[in-house]
């Protein structure tokens, strides 16, 4: 697995060593510069979400729907079949949103399936009608609701799957029966807290202190991995459906979990957004994902006995900044535990569920 690596000494590769805390989004005026303006954030959470979703929709759905091995369905918890890719979505927002971190994520369109997925105002409306003209450019703006005021964003969601193509052109509850591969269909909500205090413009530049926006792109990662561990993995295995194996391809079978984050990574890294991703561990199966510096063993070693809060600290490298944040890697799924436990290159062979096995790496660049 590609990634980016430092290997430089702790004195200069380390300059501060930060622990996790929810600050407030910082304004223009503040004396530390040191964020990421609002419009990048939310380009980095819909990144994560779009990448987690194309991965479901091609490496899985159309994959196995091609090769007749497993279909997909709305009633997909009825029929034993894979949910749809909008299902998937909304199940992986609906558990991100669970985590009370401030940022939270939707589907939204002007041709909904479920009345629900309507845009609740003229604003969303209007910005779901501008994304599908100009699907290259984001809609955004400043709202207050229920005293808070939040940064926010629509981005196009495209038919990236025949099986969205598919559900909609032939469900009796669609208003629109004519979208092809690729068609705008609707939009991802994206809403980012400001906070409570003074009036917002969309004119103010808004900076977010980098580890919480690390925290949003992490819990949309997590999200998206419990989702596919539990509802597609988990459940597709205990039922004898279809198992997940290393050789996922070959098999035409399920990824693993662990694949599933590394193949949305890598699509997050083509979309040139500078945001990395990966997996390191002090039992690495692959000696690629071994901690690269002090600074990543460190971060191993301390949320290994602490893994409810991320390991944090700035990296310099030439003239740019980046700020890295270590999380914990659980064992989300028995078929995580099963194939290390079992895998003959693997170093430790006593895992169980739950477990840490080793660390989410998020590194931002910082301008």
């Amino acid at each position: 697995m590609n990634r980016l690596m430092f290997k430089m000494p702790l004195l200069v590769a380390v300059t501060t060593i930060l622990l996790f805390h929810p600050s407030l989004v910082r304004s223009n005026h503040s004396e530390d510069h040191a964020g990421i303006s609002a419009r990048r954030a939310a380009d980095y959470v819909h990144g994560v979400i779009e990448a987690g979703r194309t991965t479901y929709s091609q490496a899985i759905v159309d994959r196995l729907g091609k090769s007749d091995s497993l279909r997909t369905t709305e009633n997909w918890k009825r029929e034993n079949t894979l949910p749809l890719p909008a299902q998937f979505l909304m199940m992986s927002s609906r558990m991100s949103n669970q985590r009370g971190i401030g940022m939270r994520y939707r589907l939204m369109s002007l041709w909904p399936i479920n009345p629900k997925n309507a845009p609740p105002s003229q604003t969303e409306q209007r910005g779901l009608k501008q994304v599908a003209k100009n699907p290259g450019q984001p809609f955004t703006w400043v709202v207050q609701k229920n005293g808070v005021w939040f940064y926010e964003a629509i981005y196009p969601d495209k038919a990236v799957a025949e099986s969205c193509v598919s559900c909609h052109n032939h469900h009796p509850k669609s208003p629109k029966t004519d979208f092809k591969i690729g068609d705008v269909m609707g939009g991802i909500v994206i809403d980012l807290p400001l906070g409570r205090r003074f009036n917002k413009k969309p004119s103010d530049k808004f900076l977010f202190p980098p580890e919480v926006v690390a925290d949003y792109v992490h819990s949309i990662l997590e999200s998206n991995r419990a989702v596919y561990a539990k509802h597609i993995v988990n459940r597709l295995e205990s039922r004898g459906v279809m198992s997940a194996s290393e050789h996922w391809e070959q098999d035409h079978t399920l990824m693993l979990p662990v694949q599933f984050f590394i193949n949305t990574c890598r699509l997050i890294r083509e979309k040139g957004l500078g945001l990395d991703f990966q997996l390191i561990s002090l039992w690495p199966i692959n000696m690629k994902n071994s901690p690269g510096n002090q600074f990543e063993r460190m971060g191993l070693e301390t949320v290994d006995y602490h893994p409810i809060r991320p390991y944090t600290g700035w990296v310099k490298v030439g003239h740019k900044r980046f700020f890295q944040s270590i999380y914990a890697d659980l064992a989300v799924s028995p078929a995580c535990v099963e194939c290390h436990n079992a895998h003959p290159k693997s170093p430790k062979r006593d895992f169980k569920l739950l477990d840490v096995m080793g660390g989410i790496v998020v590194t931002l660049p910082i301008p």
